[in-house]
């Protein structure tokens, strides 16, 4: 016989917004077209996290902007709710820093993490930097909402809320590979089909991203599903910190999101959850989840599983082999995604889009479409070293953080787990990578490198063994079998050697194309 969710859950309508405390009026559309240039500085496909943030800094450099968004109502997301401290400093680079304010944000000093019975807690390493730099959680959808504000504040940044369709090419046809990207066609509100030109075409409309096997050869996987509860009026036991249990199967997340609320995520591996619909979903989290969850959350968790509501999400790791078509530019997760274990992917987007900003200031306009190209060729190859450590790290982590059951790969998550208890060194090198403080791919290597061979002194302490000894062999198998696959697909080169990497570039034909173009338009203007 089936079991399903209590009464009292299954009575309850489930509330259409979770967060129902502070819901920001939507970013008005404008939609006078008369006023619009015949060709637009930049059109920007999506105003989320890196969209908002990237239209804003360039209305600051005076570009004309044309921001679409399908939807300007306040998202509503489990995920992109955590800012590691490092994605904090290059929001305050953007000059966006005050869109943390007056939502509620919590500020978040490290992690707690817990197997077994026993605790770890380790600080974001913070010394040397302003007052201020630590991480921030809030609810995803008020920070969208106070940065597409601050993209609408700029004279020359249009939001308007409109369905892209499809890239055009110089005819205005269908954008097809090979040809010049000359801008979009999009549903505006009036319900018509409507045709925007632009000198560059930037496309980040996120996870789901219409466009992205369009710009790019994409390897996406689907590791696991979060599941989402909110809990209130629940106290952590570390006020300001985040907090990671190391459960079985996979781990569980707790984090601050307001003064009254806190986010829970429960980690569910595999490519399909258990049936929400018979009641599968709500005996899980009670029967295998709950009796993992440290003992004062407990009471709270269940309850938010029982009268809560609960929401899921496929996790996605994109890694994407760039097209670079003159005239468009991938950007955010529509072009690069990690496992959302450790909160990085804000943080990749500020990167990108402060790096992408820094490479077309030099640039006088953006109307010679084979310049601009050339001048952001580089973009994919720079942006290497940050984003890949903190993708490593993020799909490393959920790897070594998930139970198995081999015993080479359990020792090492213990090895881990012990390591960052150390303290000192031994958790501010491994923490300042995750706080996005100290990206560098050589620390990650050197400190995942240092867990698995701390894993084998202790399989050969105080005497080494044959057991011993050949366990040892498999933990570095393992730890191997983990880390170098997720380099090799980031690219070794662009990894460690950016400057030897190959750069995508335009072809001939359509250099040739793109030249022709600026011709035209040259002769036009006269």
């Amino acid at each position: 016989m089936a079991r399903t969710r209590s009464a009292a859950a299954a009575a309850a309508p489930e509330p259409e917004r979770e967060d129902t405390g502070m819901v920001l009026p939507p970013v008005p559309s404008m939609d006078d077209r008369s006023k619009d240039p015949a060709v637009w500085d930049l059109i920007i496909v999506g105003a989320g996290v890196a969209g908002a943030a990237f239209a804003y800094q360039q209305g600051c450099s005076g570009r004309r902007v044309l921001l679409l968004e399908r939807d300007l109502a306040q998202p509503d997301r489990i995920v992109g709710e955590l800012l590691q401290p490092g994605g904090y400093l290059l929001l305050k680079r953007l000059g966006l820093a005050h869109c943390c304010d007056g939502i509620d944000s919590q500020k978040v000093h490290g992690y707690c993490l817990f197997k077994d019975g026993r605790e770890a807690k380790v600080a974001y390493p913070t010394e040397g930097f302003d007052d201020d730099i630590a991480g921030r959680s809030f609810h995803h959808g008020r920070f969208v909402q106070k940065l597409r504000q601050a993209a609408a504040s700029q004279p020359s940044v249009t939001v308007r809320q409109g369905y892209v369709r499809k890239l055009i090419n110089d005819q205005g046809g269908d954008w097809e590979e090979g040809q010049v990207v000359t801008g979009v066609c999009y549903k505006g509100t009036d319900g018509q089909d409507h045709v925007a030109t632009a000198h560059l075409t930037i496309v980040c409309d996120g996870m789901y991203s219409a466009f992205r096997r369009k710009l790019s050869v994409p390897d996406v996987n689907h590791p696991s599903f979060f599941i989402g509860l909110l809990l209130k009026d629940c106290p952590l036991p570390h006020p300001g910190y985040g907090h990671v249990v190391l459960g079985k199967p996979s781990p569980v997340l707790f984090y601050p999101i307001s003064p009254t609320e806190v986010r829970c995520l429960v980690d569910y591996p595999g490519d399909k959850l258990p049936s929400v619909k018979d009641g599968e979903l709500e005996w899980y989290l009670l029967d295998t989840v709950a009796p993992q969850v440290p003992e004062v959350l407990r009471p709270a968790f269940e309850a938010a599983v029982k009268n809560g509501r609960i929401r899921c999400m496929q996790n996605k790791q994109v890694t994407s082999q760039p097209l670079h078509p003159a005239g468009a530019l991938l950007l955010g997760d529509a072009f690069n995604m990690r496992h959302p274990l450790t909160g990085g992917g804000m943080t990749v987007a500020f990167s990108d889009t402060n790096l992408l900003c820094d490479m077309l200031r030099p640039l006088p306009n953006l109307a010679n479409k084979v310049a601009t190209s050339d001048a952001t060729s580089a973009f994919y190859v720079r942006r290497k070293p940050l984003s890949a450590t903190i993708n490593t790290l993020a799909n490393a982590l959920y790897k070594v953080f998930c139970a198995s059951d081999s015993r080479a790969h359990e020792e090492m998550r213990q090895a881990c787990f012990d390591y960052l208890a150390l303290g000192g060194i031994y958790s501010s090198g491994p923490v300042s990578l995750l706080s996005g403080l100290n990206p560098r791919p050589s620390v990650l290597v050197t400190h995942f490198f240092m867990v698995a061979l701390f894993g084998v002194g202790r399989l050969l302490f105080p005497r080494p063994t044959l057991r011993g000894v050949w366990l040892g062999v498999l933990l570095l198998y393992s730890a191997a079998c983990i880390i170098l696959p997720i380099i090799w697909k980031e690219g070794i080169r662009a990894v460690f050697f950016p400057a030897l990497a190959p750069k995508p570039r335009l072809s001939g034909v359509q250099r040739a194309m793109a030249e022709e173009l600026q011709r035209a338009a040259a002769c036009k203007a006269d």
